[in-house]
Formats: C-alpha cells, sequence, structure tokens
C-alpha cells in the first residue's frame, strides 16, 4: 500500500512538473511572438492560385500536407481569348482550365483556399508569418510564392486593347493562329532578331519596328535581308484596331502599314512584392532565383512559375509539380 502511494505521489508530482514546464514554455512563446499565437499554422502555405500554384497544392495534398491557398484573383493572362500548347487543353479559355484545376485540388481535403491578397510576410524562426488585406495572419513551416509577373503596358495608343489578343509575346502559344497572315516585330537588336528566327515561317510577310535608329548588327541586318524582312526605323505611333484586333501601325514618319499581328516583349515586373521585401534574391532578368528544386535564396522559401521561370502554361505547371515534390521532401526529411 506504502509503495502504491508512493507510486501515485511521484506520477502527480511529476504531472505537475511538467505541466508547469509546459506552461512556462507557453508563456515564453506568448511573449516573444503574442499577436501571431492564435495565427492558424500550415504545412505549406501558396501564394497565388494559377496553374502554377494549382500544379504544387495537387501534389501537396495528394501527400496529405495541410495546404493553404490565397489567390488574389488576378492572373496576368486574362486578356489572352484562348491557351495553346498545353497538352489536353489546346484551344480552352485559361479561365476555364484554372477552374478546372481548382476543382481538382479541393477535392483533397487537407487543402483550404482562401480569396485575399497577401501584403506582408515575416520570418519567425522556422516558420513564416503571413498577412492578407483583408487582416488574415496564418503561419506557415514552407511558403510557396506561385505569384506570376506584372506586364507593364507601354504609353502606346491601342497597345493595351490589343495585348494578349493581336499583341503577342510567344509564338509557341499565339503563334499558329496567325499562320499566313500579316505579321510585324516591335523590338530591336537581338530580342527582334530572334523573334524574327522564331516567327519567320509562320507569316505572309514579316517587319521589324525598331522604333528609332536600329541597333542591329550588320551580320543581323545581312540575314534579314535575305529572308525578305524589312526593318523599319520609325517610331510607332498608334496601333489601328477593332476590339483589340490589330489591323495597321501607323508611323511617325507618316507611313501606315498594314499588320494582323504584332510580337514585342513588354517590359514586366514582379506582380507581387513581398518576396522581394522579404529577401528573397532576383536574377538579371528581373525573375526571382531558385535552384533546381525551386527553392529561393532563402530557405524555405520557394518560387514557380512566370516569377521565376520561361513564362508558358506547360513550364508553369511543371515547376509547380516539382516545388510541390520538393516541399514536401523537405518537409518529410525534417519530421523524420
Amino acid at each position: 500500500m506504502i509503495n502504491s502511494i508512493n507510486r501515485r505521489s511521484f506520477i502527480q508530482k511529476t504531472a505537475y512538473t511538467l505541466s508547469g514546464i509546459a506552461l512556462a514554455n507557453s508563456l515564453l512563446a506568448f511573449e516573444a511572438n503574442p499577436e501571431y499565437v492564435d495565427a492558424p499554422l500550415f504545412d505549406v502555405i501558396i501564394v497565388g492560385g494559377s496553374y502554377s500554384g494549382l500544379s504544387a497544392a495537387l501534389a501537396l495534398g495528394r501527400s496529405l500536407r495541410k495546404v493553404l491557398v490565397i489567390d488574389s484573383g488576378t492572373p496576368c493572362n486574362t486578356p489572352a481569348p484562348h491557351s495553346h500548347n498545353f497538352l489536353t487543353q489546346d484551344g480552352k479559355v485559361p479561365q476555364e482550365i484554372a477552374h478546372i484545376a481548382k476543382q481538382d485540388i479541393l477535392k483533397y481535403p487537407s487543402i483550404s483556399w482562401l480569396d485575399d491578397q497577401v501584403t506582408h510576410a515575416e520570418l519567425k524562426g522556422n516558420e513564416t508569418i503571413i498577412e492578407t488585406a483583408n487582416g488574415k495572419k496564418v503561419r506557415g513551416r514552407r511558403i510557396l510564392f506561385a505569384t506570376g509577373l506584372k506586364d507593364i503596358m507601354p504609353d502606346l495608343d491601342g497597345y493595351s486593347a490589343c495585348w494578349g489578343k493581336s499583341i503577342l509575346h510567344c509564338p509557341y502559344c499565339h503563334g499558329y493562329e496567325f499562320k499566313g497572315k500579316k505579321i510585324g516585330i516591335m523590338g530591336d537588336g537581338n530580342t527582334a532578331f530572334h523573334y524574327a528566327l522564331l516567327v519567320k515561317n509562320y507569316g505572309a510577310s514579316l517587319q521589324i519596328f525598331t522604333q528609332d535608329s536600329s541597333k542591329l548588327e550588320k551580320v543581323q541586318r545581312d540575314a534579314l535581308g535575305r529572308n525578305g524582312i524589312e526593318i523599319i526605323e520609325s517610331t510607332v505611333k498608334k496601333l489601328q484596331h477593332k476590339d483589340g484586333w490589330l489591323e495597321a501601325v501607323q508611323l511617325e514618319n507618316g507611313r501606315t502599314v498594314h499588320l494582323d499581328a504584332l510580337y514585342n516583349r513588354p517590359l514586366f515586373e514582379q506582380h507581387c512584392k513581398v518576396p522581394v521585401h522579404l529577401g528573397c534574391e532576383l536574377t538579371a532578368q528581373g525573375l526571382l532565383k531558385t535552384d533546381p528544386n525551386q527553392q529561393t535564396s532563402l530557405k524555405g522559401i520557394y518560387a514557380c512559375g512566370d516569377n521565376s521561370s520561361f513564362r508558358s502554361i506547360p513550364v508553369a505547371v511543371a515547376t509547380g509539380s516539382t516545388a510541390g515534390a520538393a516541399i514536401n521532401i523537405d518537409l518529410a526529411i525534417e519530421d523524420f
């Protein structure tokens, strides 16, 4: 009986001691970070719910990871009437593809969705605190930015209306639809020459608008001449169009050139500035720098899709899947 009482007494004292330690640790944690103690914790927070983010979410949901996708609903391909060069979805409306993909991932009970915009992120030990425009605060063990790019429209009459319809940046995405048409390239130097190589076989005619005295090298000029490609060294003043479908280019010298499509690569910036403010490095081209696993220069912070790679839906989906798998194994190693 004495042994029994001593054993019970020992257990009670041990429980009190452990409870005291746990309470002390909780209070310390609260004092260190009181405003975030009640913020929900996710294995992965994906910022951006378009193709790349959805692809990552699918890999993570199938790995039983607790995932939150936060999406602001502003994809950069909104102006494009159709999407191409993506198996099983060729010719579909971009928003339709994204809608189907969203329905696919939400079949997995460990994935949650939040319509909101991420405005701030802060590293706190092994977690990252995310804040949104609507005042939400959530914590993530890993963060994946699938936030895309924002194209900066030049101050040219008609450009914004035609962008994504008849002003194109990718021949693989939209070139086939203008086969046999009158095609132009607005650009200069290596960029214009590269476009000419890619799109010459599409058009009935091809002209380059350099916007001023050309910076093309002699060897490039000679090659363009051999292929019957005219170099027009005059500034484009206005784009004539009907509902975004290009009809002609008006030049400063008074000339009007009839065109059906115009290739141009506008300037861009990161659609979401949060990764840069967090400390993620950029490449010389302005993309988020990532390793082969899509991890940025900050441990535990990943990026995929247009914000860090070649711009196309297949590449966005591929880098998203890569990021999802890489994050899962990263978490698995940490927890093992």
